[in-house]
């Protein structure tokens, strides 16, 4: 009979073998990934107000459709997914980030179909950044309401 090794071994062994982060390199690459997707939004809205007549706002959802629609090419041409692999968090909280974790999983199921495939899977990662958003949303409302209400905000 074949003795199963205990919980402190394991727990040793996944220590052994986990690799080690470096967390001051990793917040450095995280602040070059995510400072440089920024630098590009701010050309972007720089390079709009100046050739174009619109207002600011205009030009921030410019900046926001564009950087959208870069990260969901880049996904589709498998490159996404090695920038967010550098800058870690840097590449995943912005807006690019978002888009990807929405893109990646489409790709990576439509050849099981649009229903079962694209439709069922799309919002495996961002699906609970959707419902728990639209949740907090929903409590601040009610907070706001009622503290309107009470007279405690103008």
């Amino acid at each position: 009979m074949k003795k199963e090794p205990s919980k402190d071994a394991y727990n040793q062994y996944v220590e052994e073998i986990t690799p080690k982060a470096n967390v001051a390199i990793n917040c450095l690459k995280a602040f070059i990934t995510g400072g440089a997707i920024c630098t590009l939004g701010q050309i972007i809205k720089n390079t709009a107000l100046y050739f174009f007549p619109i207002s600011e706002v205009s030009a921030g959802l410019w900046v926001t459709v564009i950087l959208i629609f870069l990260s969901v090419l880049l996904t589709g041409l498998n490159i996404y997914p090695s920038i967010a692999n550098w800058g870690g968090a840097g590449a995943l909280v912005p807006i690019t980030g978002f888009a990807n974790s929405v893109a990646a999983p489409a790709i990576e199921f439509q050849k099981e179909g649009q229903v079962f495939g694209i439709g069922v899977k799309i919002f495996t990662i961002a699906g609970p950044v959707i419902l728990y958003g639209i949740f907090s949303s929903f409590i601040a409302g009610i907070l706001y309401y009622i503290a309107r209400l009470m007279g405690w905000m103008a």
